[in-house]
């Protein structure tokens, strides 16, 4: 799971709460189901007229992505470069074959068997840049349904509570009732301000985010895989996709610090 997603929500929404239990709020005032139905109800119709349903059938994929850690290891991922790199030099590229057919990573796995093929170097360079867009296209409207989410939520929210404010003001003799029918009316808007910036849209960010560093992932493999179609030396390979870590964690320092041994020795 991604604790950074599940802490934030935990800590946005006890925020918003807490905050209101402070000032002697009670949370029960905040359970108006008509209102709910409104305002949810009205947001996710929205959004289904907005997105053909092949886009909304990725919604829960989009979620996978926003709530687990994707399991990416640069470093790794280097390092196996290089080590084909390596083989490919002394027994040549047909020596990748099986490992190529076997590995677990689907755009790396297409790349090398396009090496192995022997493929046209720039052929091999649209094919991937070709599957790239095509991730990144994807990941792109897994996160518009979220903002289109967040966009439409806080005019559900105003909807609901002119609404609210209708049936009030057409009880206007009883006067006792207009402050708890007023307090439930605004709970529309609410309810509609904080879904779309306590989850639609933190959640849009995170699906673009996590899309960012995939895509970033696949442009090392492929700068990996065409280096290596080219033969170039495997530490000079290493050299250059240690350009890609741009953090300064153990992994950047792992590789480099093989790069300068090599250049020591």
């Amino acid at each position: 799971m991604d604790l950074s997603t599940i802490i934030g929500l935990v800590i946005g929404l006890a925020g918003l709460l807490g905050g209101y239990m402070m000032d002697g709020g009670h949370l029960d005032s905040l359970i108006v189901p008509s209102a709910m139905v409104i305002v949810f109800g009205g947001t996710f119709g929205a959004v289904i007229i907005s997105f053909p349903v092949s886009t909304l059938a990725t919604v829960p994929k989009a979620l996978g992505i926003a709530f687990k850690q994707a399991k990416r290891d640069p470093g790794a991922t280097i390092e196996e470069v290089v080590d084909m790199a390596s083989i490919a030099r002394r027994e040549g590229v047909l020596a990748l074959e099986q490992r190529a057919q076997e590995h677990p990573n689907p755009f790396l796995k297409d790349g090398l068997m396009m090496v192995v093929d022997g493929t046209d170097p720039e052929l091999t360079r649209q094919i991937l840049e070709l599957e790239m867009d095509a991730i990144e296209h994807q990941v792109d409207n897994m996160a518009k349904v979220f903002e289109a989410a967040g966009g439409y939520a806080p005019t559900m929210g105003i909807i609901g509570t002119v609404m609210g404010l209708i049936h009030v003001l057409g009880s206007l003799d009883d006067p006792g009732s207009l402050g708890p029918a007023i307090a439930v009316a605004f709970c529309a808007t609410l309810y509609g301000v904080m879904s779309a910036n306590a989850l639609y849209l933190p959640l849009a960010n995170k699906i673009k985010i996590r899309g960012k560093e995939q895509v970033a992932e696949m442009e090392l493999m492929l700068e990996g895989i065409l280096a290596l179609q080219a033969g170039e030396n495997p530490q000079l390979i290493k050299k250059k996709l240690a350009s890609f870590l741009h953090d300064k964690d153990s992994k950047k320092s792992k590789v480099e610090e093989g790069i300068d041994d090599v250049e020591e020795k």
